[in-house]
Order: structure tokens, then C-alpha cells, then sequence
């Protein structure tokens, strides 16, 4: 029974996967989805982060301080999952995946990108709501941009976006007792 549920999500994922990565294909998404991706990496989430500590006042500050206390703990998970999963990326498993960006040496389970989005969009989210409505869709793109560059299945985003988000909620409860 559990072999035939993991085939089944293995099927679904990669079906998925191809229809994100070969069917949604067009001009606007391969212009705009392999700048947007960055804005899920290491080097955009913590100059954001440390811009907002050195310029913002108290509350913005605090916010920030929660965002990176959550991008910290939703890292280090993330990067200890690789290391036990050690999941094979799309692009070296499946025939005729688009690899629209440099290849990646790590794993691919779960997807850091996704995981960062989502722990700053949530976090965020809870400080100052109305951003929700621009940071939650931002991060499911950034998300879907991963898929689309043939970097990750979506059951490594989904995973990275719950991770990220579970990682933020908790942060954000820490806080408040603080």
C-alpha cells in the first residue's frame, strides 16, 4: 500500500514537473522567471534582511530580526534534508527536462529557493498583512520558477514552501514572547 501511494506521487510529481518545465513555455515566463528565481537566493533574502535591520525603525527591525531567525532555522533544516535525501535534480533524471539555468551541484529535496521565499513572504505576512497579498504570490512564483528552470520538482517547492512557512510561524510565536 505505501509502495503504490510513493509510485503514485513519484508518477504525479514528475507529470507534474514536465508540464510546468515543457508545457508552460513562452517568451514573457523564460524573460522574467530565471531573474525572479534570485530574488528566493541566498544573496537577495539576506541583503534584504540586513537592509531593513540598518535602516528601519524598531518595528520593522523586529520584523526583520524574526524573517532571519526564520530563514536561519528553515536553512538549516533544508540543508540537512539534502544531505539525508539526496534527491537526484529533474534535469539529471528526466529526458528532455529544460535546464534553463547553470546546473546545480547539491540535491535537489527540498528546494532552498522556495524554502527562503516562503519563510520571509509568511513572516512578513504576519508583521504587516496587506503585504500578503504581494509577498505570498511572490513567493509561489519564485516556486514555480524553480520547476520551470528544471531545478526542482514541485513536491520540493511544496515542501520548501511548507517548510519555510512552518519556520516563520514559529519564529513569529518565539518573538511574540520575547
Amino acid at each position: 500500500m505505501a509502495h503504490r501511494l510513493t509510485e503514485r506521487i513519484t508518477e504525479y510529481d514528475r507529470n507534474m514537473f514536465q508540464y510546468v518545465n515543457g508545457q508552460l513555455r513562452c517568451k514573457v515566463l523564460d524573460l522574467t522567471l530565471p531573474k525572479l528565481t534570485h530574488l528566493g537566493g541566498a544573496s537577495f533574502t539576506l541583503s534584504i534582511l540586513a537592509l531593513l535591520l540598518f535602516i528601519s525603525n524598531f518595528s520593522n527591525s523586529h520584523a526583520a530580526l524574526t524573517a532571519l531567525a526564520s530563514l536561519t532555522v528553515s536553512h538549516v533544516i533544508a540543508h540537512f534534508l539534502k544531505k539525508k535525501y539526496c534527491r537526484e535534480r529533474p534535469y539529471n533524471s528526466i529526458t528532455g527536462c529544460n535546464l534553463i539555468s547553470a546546473p546545480l551541484k547539491d540535491y535537489s529535496f527540498p528546494s532552498g529557493h522556495s524554502t527562503a521565499a516562503f519563510s520571509l513572504a509568511v513572516t512578513f505576512s504576519f508583521h504587516a498583512p496587506m503585504l500578503s497579498l504581494i509577498l505570498l504570490p511572490l513567493a509561489a512564483c519564485i516556486a514555480l520558477s524553480r520547476m520551470y528552470l528544471g531545478l526542482h520538482y514541485p513536491s520540493d517547492c511544496i515542501i520548501g514552501a511548507l517548510l519555510g512557512s512552518i519556520s516563520a510561524l514559529l519564529m513569529v510565536i518565539l518573538f511574540s514572547l520575547i
